[in-house]
């Protein structure tokens, strides 16, 4: 017992939100620390990383698209999961570093959110990840939960609490009462996919070439999910299909906000099938606690209208829709004796 908690003073726990964009880490006690891309380069054919490495997170996202033939800036996570194991451990054994120092005496405990929709095999690759990162101990919790305990809804109380979380690679749908999930929906539709609909809508309209960096700068500029304020436009640079040389265009909020149409029905049919699937009784609560909106793709201008119209609730966004998950893991790192037996550990599966 007494070794037990001389480990606890020694060693960091820490939460982990593993996201197909960024990976955000907090510390018990600290809050946020880090927010960085979920982006590695390595050499082209090996799983080598750059830079004794260092070319982790920011500095790899600046390489995306403008590697040479001897480079790959490669994102590690698809759709909310592993789908390069080394060198996630690679990326993940870099932020644990870099939070934790490299001198650290005792190996930290990590809560990582994952997807609710994650096969056994994919949540057993996480764990492994992390363990062979450096993590002394970790457990999972799925990311409807930390969104919601992140984003302060009353998630233990008897009343139900809807929480819609839309990454990078997975948009979560939950209905929560009495500390679990009552209905769950996981679409593996998010901003990733805003991002592509970008992409093939400069391509068929314009036969101009776009690069993900490119069509992500249009998104949080003038995209858009439903007519709001006044509408913009901006100038976009790319390569042109026809004659291969660089070329500019124009291009409106108005064009982009349908080309985004499809990606966003996804989601809202994804909402109302949630809801759908609700007993009377939460349902009849939600009446009153409408649905919170959480992650990157909260902040879409009018994300919150058209789910509103959609499903006739009130619709907010979460204070700081980015960061709820990874708050949430926090706040089970603090409370971590007593939610045990709510997470998945490396022991469980």
């Amino acid at each position: 017992m007494f070794l037990d908690r001389f480990i606890g003073l020694l060693s960091i726990d820490m939460g982990i939100d593993l996201g197909t964009c960024n990976t955000l880490v907090a510390v018990r006690g600290e809050g946020i620390v880090l927010n960085e891309p979920s982006v590695v380069a390595v050499w082209k054919g090996t799983n080598k990383v750059l830079k004794n490495g260092q070319a982790v997170g920011w500095m790899a996202k600046e390489m995306l698209g403008k590697t040479p033939g001897t480079i790959s800036a490669i994102r590690p996570l698809k759709d909310g999961v592993i789908s390069d194991f080394e060198i996630t451990e690679a990326m993940l054994a870099y932020f644990i570093r870099k939070v934790t120092g490299r001198n650290r005496l005792v190996k930290p405990r990590v809560v990582i959110s994952v997807p609710s929709g994650i096969t056994a095999v994919e949540e057993r690759a996480v764990l492994d990840s992390a363990d062979r990162a450096g993590a002394r101990r970790t457990y999972l919790v799925q990311e409807p939960i930390a969104a919601a305990i992140g984003a302060g809804l009353p998630f233990s109380e008897p009343t139900a609490s809807a929480i819609v979380d839309i990454g990078g690679g997975t948009t979560e749908v939950a209905i929560m009462s009495l500390a679990d999930i009552a209905v769950c929906e996981s679409v593996r539709v998010a901003g990733d996919d805003f991002d592509e609909a970008i992409i093939k809508h400069m391509r068929s309209t314009y036969n101009l070439m776009v690069g993900e960096q490119t069509s992500e700068r249009i998104k949080i500029d003038i995209g858009s999910a439903a007519p709001v304020g006044e509408e913009t436009s901006m100038e976009v640079r790319g390569r042109d299909m026809i004659s291969g040389l660089p070329r500019k265009t124009v291009i409106t909020s108005e064009e982009i906000r349908e080309a985004l149409q499809e990606p966003i029905g996804q989601i809202i049919d994804t909402v109302t099938k949630t809801l759908e699937r609700a007993e009377p009784e939460l349902a009849a609560d939600l009446v009153d606690n409408g649905i919170t909106l959480a992650g990157g793709g909260a902040l879409l201008r009018g994300m919150d209208v058209v789910l509103q119209n959609a499903t006739g609730l009130d619709v907010r966004i979460a204070d700081d829709p980015l960061t709820c998950v990874a708050r949430g893991t926090a706040i089970y790192l603090e409370n971590l004796e007593e939610l045990k037996g709510a997470l998945k550990s490396d022991l469980d599966v």
